[in-house]
């Protein structure tokens, strides 16, 4: 969730990039379409999308330059992208009454998903963040859908409590989208945000984070391709600072009132999603993966609880890589 103080984060443009590409692919090829994606790019993201359309050229550039720093991030963004669309699209019709993208970035669901137009969206994010997107949508859309409400925040100095405006119910069913935030996020809010998450909606609501393998960080275990990547990250100012073991995520979870549905990675993507469009050789990284949880209990909200819950700092930002 943004702390962009200027600019959008750099992690946040790539992954419109990837989408916009992922989009021009095929009805029979590619996994998802957004069209909303190529209006959130900048100048010379824009020139690498034309580029990319060109026959022969497209195949190196600019995708050898970006990809070469991005070990599997072209492909893991597309198959979370469809993955999550997929868990959304599933829950609508189960009684979901509102829908909360945290870190909302240039996450287009509220406007694409099938049927989402009846329900509340609320997208949560830094208010220049929120600026820029509100831009995109309106040229692209013509006005902001009605069904959609900015909710701009500092994470520097609000939380979660605060922040949700009164048309946000503790009492509803709601879905919780996630995507590319915990890794940049420390122990201590990791667990505020699930947390809030679990006190503040209704018995059965849901949320799809994704997240990347701890080993990546502690050094205990290696993934092709992560070094490359922590490298990136780190360079480009928004380094990864937190990650899961997924054999301890239940156990993880349950502590929090948060009972795990459904943990993916790189196998269950390919074969899902990939392989059936022959396209199961596609480089991802075997590092991110995506969890799907239901919130199992709602302890009693208590005024104490917000206001002694400490912030979600304002390292949470944007969607990312």
């Amino acid at each position: 969730m943004g702390t962009m103080k200027q600019a959008v984060s750099r992690t946040a443009m790539v992954v419109a990039l990837w989408r916009a590409r992922e989009s021009q692919r095929s009805a029979a090829s590619r996994l998802f379409e957004d069209d909303l994606a190529q209006g959130f790019l900048d100048r010379r993201f824009r020139v690498a999308l034309r580029v990319s359309r060109v026959p022969l050229v497209g195949s190196l550039v600019p995708w050898s330059l970006i990809d070469g720093h991005w070990t599997g991030s072209r492909g893991t963004v597309a198959v979370r992208t469809r993955y999550i669309d997929d868990a959304l699209t599933s829950a609508l019709p189960s009684g979901v009454e509102q829908v909360v993208i945290l870190g909302a970035g240039f996450d287009s669901r509220a406007y694409r998903i099938p049927g989402i137009g009846r329900i509340r969206v609320f997208e949560v994010d830094h208010p220049l963040t929120q600026a820029e997107k509100k831009r995109a949508v309106a040229r692209r859309l013509g006005a902001l859908p009605p069904h959609v409400e900015f909710v701009p925040i500092d994470f520097s100095t609000q939380t979660l409590d605060g922040a949700m405006p009164a048309g946000f119910r503790t009492t509803a069913r709601t879905f919780f989208i996630c995507e590319g935030v915990t890794h940049y996020l420390s122990a201590p809010d990791v667990d505020t945000l699930f947390r809030y998450v679990a006190r503040s909606a209704a018995a059965g609501s849901e949320m799809v984070f994704t997240y990347i393998h701890r080993t990546i960080l502690d050094g205990s275990a290696t993934f092709d391709g992560a070094d490359k990547t922590l490298t990136t990250v780190r360079r480009s100012g928004e380094p990864y600072t937190f990650g899961f073991d997924p054999a301890r995520l239940p156990e993880y979870l349950a502590a929090r009132d948060l009972a795990l549905i459904e943990d993916v990675g790189a196998d269950e993507y390919r074969g899902r999603y990939l392989a059936p469009r022959g396209r199961g050789r596609e480089p991802l990284s075997e590092f991110q993966r995506a969890a799907l949880v239901r919130v199992a209990s709602r302890p009693p909200f208590r005024e104490a609880d917000s206001r002694g819950a400490p912030a979600v700092p304002g390292r949470l930002r944007a969607t990312g890589v």
